[in-house]
């Protein structure tokens, strides 16, 4: 495996091609679990575990997946992790899982996901195909924990629940509320867009490492 290559597939999972504010992929659930940090740190790893392992499954069998199935046999992949992340909320922390609701279920339909499955699982080996899939969730989650971070800052004044602020701060219900989230996610694209060129198709990662 060569260090390089891993380097530029994380760089560019993370940072050149996120998913989120470079691809516009994964937004609604960006929306929907951003209004406090934790839910986004669950989420994120839940997303990470999914997209990482169900690319790694998808490029073991790549060469045995008739071509004209290969999406339902990957919408089965994920849907199965997916079960795994939901059971273990479930079993060791139904708080979160509650808290989440429908969320952790709908990761099947993430754009994210069938995504790099399709564009680089499919197409790379096992090994670069993990980690693809962890550099594209670890992208996906810095984003949700950017959001999070400011809607609960000045939302509740608080901080993965702790007080950051005081009693004295008056709480913006705005960004608590699914305008703050566009608001942020919009500012937080804008300001990417303009402190990042355009990415060449070149060097995109959907592209493959080697087949």
């Amino acid at each position: 495996m060569s260090n390089t290559k891993s380097k530029e597939i994380f760089t560019l999972g993370v940072w050149k091609d996120n998913p989120v504010y470079r691809q516009i992929l994964g937004i609604c659930s960006a929306l929907a679990v951003t209004n406090l940090m934790l839910n986004s740190l669950v989420m994120g790893l839940g997303l990470i575990f999914v997209t990482a392992f169900s690319e790694l499954t998808v490029s073991l069998i790549r060469r045995f997946t008739p071509k004209h199935i290969r999406m339902m046999v990957q919408t089965l992949i994920i849907s199965a992790y997916v079960i795994i992340v939901d059971i273990l909320l479930k079993a060791y922390y139904p708080s979160m899982s509650e808290a989440l609701g429908p969320y952790v279920g709908l990761i099947i339909t993430n754009c994210i996901i069938m995504g790099r499955c399709e564009a680089f699982a499919q197409n790379n080996p096992p090994i670069y195909s993990f980690l693809d899939g962890i550099a594209s969730g670890t992208g996906y989650t810095i984003v949700l924990l950017i959001i999070s971070f400011f809607r609960e800052l000045l939302g509740f004044g608080t901080v993965f629940g702790i007080n950051i602020l005081g009693d004295s701060w008056v709480n913006w219900s705005l960004m608590i509320m699914p305008p703050g989230a566009f608001f942020m996610l919009a500012l937080l694209i804008w300001a990417t867009k303009s402190l990042l060129p355009e990415k060449d198709d070149e060097t995109s990662k959907g592209g493959a490492v080697n087949a």
